[in-house]
Order: C-alpha cells, then sequence, then structure tokens
C-alpha cells in the first residue's frame, strides 16, 4: 500500500538510535502491522542512508526527510529528489523546523518534488507561513509549532484554532491539500483532537522512542478511524 490516503499517520524517525539502520526496519515493521490492522494509512520516514532498505522491507508508503531543490549535477551533500524517489520514497517532509529552509526554497523544492513524481509535505511553525504556503500546492500541509515538539503538550490541545485556521485556509483556496498537525502528538486523546477539529493526518517524532510504540501507534491509529469514518 504505497498510495497515501486519509486519514494517516506520518511517523518522522529523526535520528534517534531506536529508528536506525536495523531499528527503522523495525519499526517500520511494526507500523505496517497497525496499518493491516486498522486500515489508517502509516507512512514512515526514515534518515536518507535508511529510506532503501526500509521501502524494501514494508509496503506502507516511505518518506524522505528533506529534499534540496537541485538538479542532478556537482551538489555534494546535497539531497537530490531523484535519489530518494529511486531509492523507494514516495514523498518527502519539506521545511520541518529542524531542517527549515526559506519560503524561496520551500517552492523550488516543491516543484522539484512534483517533477519528479514525489508527494510534497511542507511543514510550518506559524499560521502566517501556513497561509503562505497554501499557496504554494503542496500535497499536504503540516502545523507543527517548534515550542511543541517533543513535549507532553499537543499541538491538538495547546494551538486548537490553529488548527481550525489550517484547515479553513486549505478549504477556502483551490488547492486540494491535506491537513496535518504535529507536535507533542502521543496519545489517543491528542489525535481524536486534531481529527475533530478538521485534521486530516498526525504527526509524530518521540512517540517511536516509547517501549510501547506500537501499542500506542495502534490506540492512535483506532482513534483516527473513529472520527474519520464516524457517522
Amino acid at each position: 500500500m504505497t498510495t497515501v490516503k486519509t486519514p494517516l499517520i506520518l511517523l518522522n524517525f529523526k535520528t534517534f538510535e531506536e529508528t536506525t539502520g536495523k531499528n527503522a526496519v523495525k519499526v517500520a515493521k511494526m507500523a505496517e502491522k497497525v496499518y493491516e490492522e486498522t486500515g489508517v494509512c502509516i507512512i514512515v520516514a526514515p534518515q536518507f542512508v535508511d529510506i532503501f532498505r526500509v521501502a524494501q522491507e514494508v509496503s506502507i508508503p516511505v518518506f524522505a526527510q528533506h529534499i534540496d531543490p537541485i538538479t542532478p549535477g556537482p551538489h555534494t551533500g546535497h539531497v537530490l529528489p531523484e535519489a530518494v524517489k529511486e531509492a523507494g520514497a514516495v514523498g518527502a517532509i519539506i521545511n520541518h523546523s529542524e531542517r527549515e529552509i526559506t519560503i524561496t526554497t520551500i517552492h523550488k523544492a516543491v516543484e522539484r518534488a512534483r517533477e519528479v513524481g514525489l508527494l510534497s509535505l511542507i511543514c510550518c511553525s506559524t499560521d502566517p507561513i501556513c497561509a503562505a504556503s497554501v499557496s504554494l500546492g503542496p500535497d499536504m500541509l503540516a502545523l507543527e509549532p517548534p515550542e511543541l515538539i517533543g513535549t507532553p503538550m499537543s499541538v491538538s490541545r495547546a494551538r486548537p484554532q490553529s488548527i481550525v485556521r489550517l484547515v479553513e485556509t486549505i478549504k477556502n483556496s483551490h488547492y486540494q491539500i491535506i491537513p496535518v498537525c504535529g507536535a507533542g502528538v502521543r496519545t489517543r486523546e491528542d489525535v481524536k483532537i486534531a481529527f475533530k477539529l478538521g485534521a486530516q493526518g498526525v504527526m509524530i517524532g518521540s512517540a517511536v522512542k516509547s517501549k510501547d510504540f506500537q501499542q500506542k501507534l495502534m490506540e492512535m491509529a483506532e482513534a483516527a478511524a473513529e472520527v474519520s469514518y464516524e457517522g
């Protein structure tokens, strides 16, 4: 199931020891199991060097954590969109708060992603940045306040009105963009609130380090399904 659909949960592996190398495959397989049991789309975003091995082992969508808006050529140390796709990724995160870029670079990265056939997910830290990013036409737009990342306070509890504004801004545009939110999301209730506010996806990071991660992910996926499919 490499197709991205809603409701969705994106797992950002970051550079945690628990999601590096063989552990990346282990966690990805846990995520795949949750997808198989709930039907909720689970996307995994491993480190660049783990994209190929993860994509070879699971059928769920794999995203890159970043891409650079470059074309093949002399760009040592950069992330080429074509290489990411060749490795097995179907999309890329752009402008995560831990890898911020300028609005001009965001625009170019979205265009390059589109050129090579990668889905794009833009992360935005504030309401104004979210509003400006809508016009860039990404496939997904994620509100992720950096001050809440890795904390016990989720964006759905701390910034509910920001989620509502993101959803409304997208609805009022002519773009088909999936509204996503992240930062501090780690419980069933966090997910439930986010989806009731109009989000169609959530991003999860630090929660992947939990010893009972698969059970927690299952609970969050069940919450997403419950709200999305009710009625």
